[in-house]
């Protein structure tokens, strides 16, 4: 009897052995900012109140779907009071705009967030003001009064505001849009890089600057905020003076880390890599438009050639200029056409640029509803449509601040259908990042290029001191087959597959528009 009570006790102890390793091995290894980060348009994404404008409320009822979802933060675009519908025109920096709720509401936003382990950026937007915000309409009162020197002004008489006469080929002239803009009863133009209702600051005041710090300090220290996605970051001042871009941000970030060690700065410069890399001594982390660009490109061509190795040289580039860069990575934003409209509604092309997204170096971002497959090309407003959770007639929460044109009821299948639905695009999603999510190689493994012959194929190693992974994408609508080279035949066990690939001999069978990824 004893025995048989020892031996009892012998497979109970092993069961649990075995389940907690399992467990152990299921959990999430990442840590944000090396996480997943989700973009939110607020006024699009879920409407508490039947106004039919997303707000903060709804945000933070939702906030369990992105929890399960497998984020680890939330950029929030612009919530300030504003004049327009994107808000990127801030009348006010210290309160929230009043159709999404309150200062109270974002705190318990905050709050409720950090609960689940998750992270909160706002959108700062500091290279402009609106219009109608109070500093500006002070300072068209009179020049002398302390908002003036906040903005960028220039008498009429100075050659840079006169507008500039372009010569046709067949002779004919026009005009170039000016940047300055005229005020009635005034000697004085202001510039604006975005047009005339977001006038330029003025990052030359040390009084602005000073402003701005204090602006931080405030949704830091008094809000609770993680940190900050700069907006247009390489216009604070033009173009010919970098170098003082450059130098304001490192101010700038030293000034943040004050309130917070590890605040996160997260930097919007549109440009080539060369132009972008100098930033990374004062934002830590910046987009990397270039990759999305190339994902984009080769899931629509069905060729991976360029893709790890393209990848390689920007990683390479930026590590030289600041070691503990974070390469923000994403598909589309909410200035760019979404990704499933980008591959014109093939659900397959989209699958796989998910998957190259989340197996590839980098903390990737997603822009809300492109894990449900929503659709949108510009103009801007058709790319921030309302989120789709139910079928119309049960979708209390739907923002209905706009008439949709791309992702409607016919042409998107809501967050509840998918759900139900093992081989949605959602729960495509879901796999991915948690494949990515408990994998360190995936998470933060070097990048290592694998040379092979067939453009179809994109594949490449990751490689981290706990494991290393060789990831096979097949970016065709045609089975092909990869040949395992001499020095990779030890990578013979299958660690993920979407498909049924099929490994013997050292050669892989890839189905079309699948990954397969093998371990040692």
């Amino acid at each position: 009897m004893k025995t048989m009570i020892q031996k009892s006790s012998f497979w109970l102890l092993l069961l649990f052995m075995v389940s907690a390793i399992n467990a152990q091995e299921k959990q999430n290894v990442s840590k944000w900012p090396r996480g997943i980060t989700y973009e939110i348009f607020v006024q699009s994404f879920a409407d508490s109140d039947g106004d039919g404008i997303g707000d903060i409320k709804g945000m933070t009822s939702k906030l369990d779907y992105l929890k399960d979802l497998g984020v680890e933060g939330i950029w929030l675009m612009p919530i300030n009071p504003s004049s327009s519908y994107h808000k990127y025109d801030v009348n006010d920096y210290y309160d929230i705009h009043p159709d999404y709720g309150t200062i109270d509401d974002f705190k318990e936003f905050v709050k409720e967030a950090h609960v689940r382990n998750i992270k909160v950026v706002m959108d700062m937007v500091l290279n402009h003001s609106g219009s109608r915000n109070l500093w500006f309409k002070e300072a068209l009162k009179d020049e002398h009064i302390k908002y003036w020197d906040y903005y960028v002004w220039a008498h009429k008489d100075d050659p840079k505001v006169q507008p500039v006469v372009i010569t046709n080929p067949d002779g004919t002239t026009r005009r170039e849009r000016s940047n300055w803009n005229t005020v009635p009863n005034s000697d004085y133009l202001y510039f604006s890089h975005f047009g005339r209702n977001m006038p330029d600051l003025n990052f030359d005041n040390p009084k602005l600057q000073q402003e701005v710090f204090k602006i931080g300090r405030f949704w830091i220290k008094d809000v609770g905020v993680d940190g900050f996605r700069l907006d247009a970051a390489r216009h604070v001042f033009p173009d010919e003076r970098a170098t003082d871009n450059h130098r304001w941000w490192e101010y700038f970030l030293k000034e943040m880390q004050a309130v917070n060690k590890d605040v996160y700065i997260v930097g919007e410069v549109w440009a080539e890599a060369d132009i972008v890399g100098p930033y990374l001594k004062g934002i830590p982390a910046l987009f990397n438009f270039d990759m999305g660009g190339l994902i984009i490109e080769a899931v629509n061509d069905g060729n991976g050639t360029r893709l790890a190795s393209r990848h390689k040289e920007i990683e390479e580039f930026y590590k030289e200029i600041n070691p503990d860069y974070i390469d923000a990575t994403f598909l589309t934003n909410h200035d760019q056409n979404r990704i499933m409209s980008s591959v014109k509604n093939n659900s397959d092309k989209a699958r796989m640029a998910a998957a190259l997204l989340f197996t590839l170096p980098g903390s990737p971002y997603i822009y809300y509803g492109e894990e449900i497959g929503m659709l949108g090309m510009k103009p801007d407003p058709n790319i921030r449509e309302p989120f789709i959770w139910d079928k119309k007639e049960n979708d209390r929460i739907r923002a209905t601040w706009i008439k949709p044109r791309f992702s409607t009821d016919s042409t998107v299948i809501s967050v509840n259908d998918q759900i139900k639905d093992n081989n949605s695009l959602l729960n495509h999603y879901k796999t991915l990042i948690k494949l990515r999510n408990t994998s360190y190689a995936l998470t933060y493994g070097d990048l290592l290029v694998v040379n092979q012959k067939n453009p179809a194929l994109s594949a490449f190693l990751r490689e981290d001191q706990k494991e290393s992974l060789l990831v096979i994408h097949n970016l065709s609508s045609k089975n092909q087959t990869f040949n395992l080279p001499q020095d990779l035949k030890s990578f013979n066990k299958v660690y993920f597959k979407n498909k049924e690939a099929r490994v013997s001999n050292n050669q892989i069978s890839v189905p079309a528009y699948s990954t397969v990824i093998l371990n040692k």
